[in-house]
């Protein structure tokens, strides 16, 4: 069982307690707090605290015993897999839009990780536990492109490595708002957790870590604007929260940019396609390269087509 300790600020005094502590565990919401405060596991200053709206002061000490999270039950579904390259160690799919990557309680079937069972059955790597066998790195639900899965440890170990030396290429497309009127350009901002909303990341967020995203600029349509971002590092949201503070959010991305669907799209612009890595095995560098789908193109020919009438 993890505890967590918080000190209550001058800021957050004469709050709701179960609202207080909802901001400041990452990934817990206010109803899981509840929970805990139903299971006797909130003490205030030693003395244990059931009332989930006490509103504590400034200076009081708060222990939460977070308890042990449920083992979750994933089961390998037969879902159609777009294959880019397979082999004894790796495994690289184009994921489509709309997929979510690993499960989550509310969200246990369907997922990327549902499928890749299925179809690799014990050959994943374990490093990431049941409920991300294979998993060496993510994209949003709402962005399609490729992906790398470690189909064992060792291979795991090789991939995780790259990624922490920076040393993966990944390269998006992206179509954002308004003109980029220079042609590249870098933003090196820190990202961390939005202390407003849960579900959203903020530059110099709540323990924000280093980001670096390169952009260049590859085709202009007037009030739009098609770009490359290639990552450096890659922190969750890292291209929608960075293109969003310099004030092109991307197109379709109802959490960082407009909530008006312009183009009738279901989700972000965005697409992850290019990959690279060197292969954990035969140390040869292979890249991999995928088309957006047909959404993204459809939205990019008729500003195309809209812009070449002007």
């Amino acid at each position: 069982m993890d505890r967590f300790r918080y000190e209550i600020s001058e800021e957050t005094a004469g709050k709701r307690l179960d609202s207080v502590l909802a901001k400041a565990i990452d990934g817990m919401s206010r109803s899981h707090v509840q929970n805990i405060f139903d299971l006797g596991g909130i003490r205030v200053n030693g003395e244990q605290c059931t009332s989930k709206n006490y509103k504590a002061a400034a200076g009081d000490i708060i222990d939460v015993a977070l308890p042990d999270p449920v083992e979750l039950e994933i089961e390998p579904q037969n879902i159609p897999l777009d294959i880019v390259y397979e082999d004894d160690d790796v495994l690289v799919v184009n994921k489509p839009a709309g997929m979510v990557v690993h499960p989550a309680v509310g969200n246990l079937d369907g997922t990327l990780v549902n499928a890749i069972m299925y179809h690799c059955g014990d050959s994943l790597s374990s490093i990431n536990g049941v409920i991300r066998p294979g998993i060496v790195h993510r994209i949003d639900k709402d962005t399609s492109g490729l992906l790398m899965v470690a189909k064992n440890d060792r291979a795991h170990i090789s991939l995780s490595r790259q990624l922490y030396e920076h040393t993966i290429t990944r390269k998006y497309l992206a179509l954002v708002q308004d003109n980029i009127r220079q042609d590249e350009g870098t933003v090196d901002l820190p990202i961390g957790r939005d202390p407003k909303n849960r579900l959203k990341k903020a530059v110099n967020g709540a323990g924000a870590k280093d980001a670096v995203t390169h952009f260049r600029v590859l085709e202009r349509y007037g009030e739009y604007t098609l770009i490359r971002c290639q990552l450096e590092t890659g922190r969750t949201h890292q291209i929608r929260v960075h293109m969003a503070y310099i004030k092109h959010p991307l197109i379709g991305d109802p959490l960082y940019g407009s909530r008006k669907q312009i183009f009738n799209v279901k989700g972000q612009m965005l697409h992850a396609g290019i990959l690279g890595f060197v292969h954990p095995s035969g140390g040869e560098y292979m890249e991999f390269r995928v088309d957006p789908p047909e959404e993204f193109q459809r939205v990019v020919c008729t500003l195309r087509n809209k812009t070449e009438r002007l």
